[in-house]
């Protein structure tokens, strides 16, 4: 399926603690296997590796897509995080050792057959919306479980379940979704993107498959690829215009919901 298969080539979510390691805290991500990389974008691990003063407040920003995620030291634990519209942060007390299974945009609710809109902008416990990948992790990961480890149990059972499921993709959904990674998330939706459909149905469409409006998805595209390419252009403080925003302002505002603090603040104005 070419539409799907090209969803990785035109997006590559970020997170501002990938490659972080410092302050006691470490983030860490890896490819799953070949054949999950057009549905999974990659597994992550976040851990505390010395006794912290306080709680360290982790910081997610806004990225399109849904996580799976438990605890190492205890699997039990182990919960869903939906679609989010704006950052999100969690204080969490050390230790902590999580790893987590972040889906690209669309792709959990295509496998899993689950409604995307029903967790946007919640955390929920795994075992309540999908009870065996829960029961997969309670059972086969423990405290001895590295991150190496976990993936290489990760990759044959997601792999086995995809390979049970039929995967009925929608082509209008994933006309429009490709039509808005090309373009960066700059596509005027009312005017310029035509997957066939009206826009009630296309409304519809993304709510199911990613959590939210095409309106707001392609806003979080465009941020993600200022992301993206600040390091070529954060000395440049009005290469915002060349990504689509209208005025210094929006984009300071916009910027600050998803990623949780100002432009000038996070590349250094």
């Amino acid at each position: 399926m070419p539409d799907i298969i090209s969803i990785r080539s035109l997006y590559k979510p970020v997170q501002p603690t990938a490659g972080y390691s410092r302050e006691g805290v470490s983030y860490a991500e890896a490819l799953p296997a070949e054949k999950l990389q057009p549905f999974i974008h990659c597994y992550w691990e976040l851990k505390s590796n010395a006794k912290l003063p306080g709680p360290y407040l982790y910081r997610v920003i806004a990225d399109g897509c849904i996580d799976i995620f438990f605890d190492r030291n205890n699997p039990s634990e182990n919960l869903i995080m939906g679609y989010s519209n704006t950052h999100t942060e969690f204080p969490l007390a050390a230790p902590f050792h999580y790893v987590g299974i972040r889906f690209l945009p669309g792709m959990l609710p295509l496998i899993l057959k689950l409604n995307a809109s029903e967790l946007s902008n919640r955390i929920e416990h795994l075992e309540i919306v999908l009870p065996a990948v829960s029961a997969f992790i309670k059972n086969q990961m423990n405290g001895r479980t590295d991150f190496e480890k976990a993936r290489e149990l990760l990759d044959p059972f997601f792999l086995n379940l995809l390979g049970k499921v039929h995967l009925n993709a929608d082509r209008r959904f994933f006309t429009a979704l490709n039509g808005i990674l090309q373009t960066n998330g700059t596509l005027r939706i009312e005017k310029d993107l035509d997957a066939g459909i009206s826009h009630r149905q296309l409304r519809r469409l993304f709510e199911y498959y990613v959590g939210d409006t095409a309106k707001t998805f392609s806003k979080i595209v465009r941020f993600q690829h200022v992301l993206r390419t600040s390091a070529q252009n954060s000395s440049d403080r009005k290469f915002f215009y060349d990504a689509g925003y209208y005025d210094q302002a929006h984009f300071i505002r916009e910027f600050r919901n998803f990623y949780g603090a100002t432009p000038g603040k996070t590349f250094g104005w």
